[in-house]
């Protein structure tokens, strides 16, 4: 029933039974027959079939909560009983868009090969989405910006790996102040409205009596925010380690207005209980740390 299970998780996922087949490996009429055997050993449909695709009726929306909850301690009570053996099966990793870049390649590579029975299936998506999907049970672990000093929603359990400055940069040909009355007049390159240290920078900024004038959002693509900011478009808040791996010192200013202090953590956040489903997941992911952040050694 365990795997009659997971096709059902899998299939509200993906929206329909072609997509589950397509995460699993398999072919439609195998999922078709997976939650046909399911709804038959419990007595009772799951699946409203009069719509097109078909989907979770309520029951079946019950049935989903206790399925996930069922298939996270099975996971968990098998990695306490193989705590030593190889890590193998499927790990889904959730990054944050910013750390989703061409970088994690090479380290990619080395934990494919350093563990080859590993499975990964990696996720770029909006923190607050990540959160959502380690608590449904759709992620194994994320790797996430966070201001310093915020934390995950209970029960998601955290490990900060990295830490960082934030820097309010401008053009190097740029000719505004680091006083918050000029930075509230110039036009900012900032994410869109829901990100944390967004929310963190105009919280500073509004205590000090001004708000920024919000000239371009961009959704969370970095290396586009610092070209912006290169060709004179408007300031903007980037990670000190990312101005540095990019050499652009010489193309940008930084700015620091007074009492200005705006910290991130780079965390990794698992669902579940402290097992050795945890502390495998943290070391699985041990060759992805380091280039979080953009260098190949020295995180903080």
């Amino acid at each position: 029933m365990l795997d009659d299970l997971h096709a059902l998780v899998e299939f509200a996922q993906a929206g329909s039974i072609a997509g589950a087949a397509d995460r699993l490996f398999r072919t439609p009429s195998a999922i078709t027959r997976q939650l046909q055997r399911l709804e038959a050993a419990l007595g009772a449909e799951l699946l409203d079939r009069s719509v097109k695709p078909p989907r979770l009726n309520s029951l079946g929306s019950k049935v989903l909560e206790q399925a996930r909850d069922l298939l996270q301690r099975t996971e968990a009570m098998k990695s306490v009983a193989s705590r030593d053996a190889e890590p193998h099966g499927l790990l889904r990793i959730g990054l944050a868009h910013a750390l989703a870049e061409g970088t994690l390649i090479k380290p990619i590579r080395a934990l494919t090969e350093k563990y080859p029975k590993v499975r990964l299936r990696l996720l770029s998506a909006l923190t607050g989405e990540l959160f959502n999907r380690l608590l449904a049970g759709e992620l194994d672990v994320a790797v996430v910006f966070l201001p310093e000093g915020k934390t995950a929603p209970s029960p998601l359990l955290t490990n900060i790996i990295a830490s960082d400055r934030m820097e309010i940069v401008q053009s190097a040909a740029g000719n505004i102040d680091d006083d918050w009355e000029s930075l509230s007049r110039a036009p900012w390159v900032l994410n869109p409205s829901g990100c944390l240290l967004r929310a963190s920078l105009i919280d500073q900024m509004e205590r000090a009596g001004f708000t920024p004038m919000v000239a371009a959002e961009i959704h969370y693509n970095i290396h586009l925010q610092l070209a912006l900011i290169q060709s004179g478009y408007g300031v903007g808040l980037l990670p000190a380690r990312f101005i540095a791996r990019k050499n652009c010192r010489d193309t940008v200013e930084v700015l620091r207005p007074p009492s200005f202090d705006l910290r991130l953590s780079v965390t990794g956040k698992s669902a579940g209980g402290a097992t050795a489903q945890v502390v495998a997941e943290r070391r699985l992911l041990q060759p992805l740390y380091p280039l979080a952040l953009g260098h190949d050694s020295g995180l903080s």
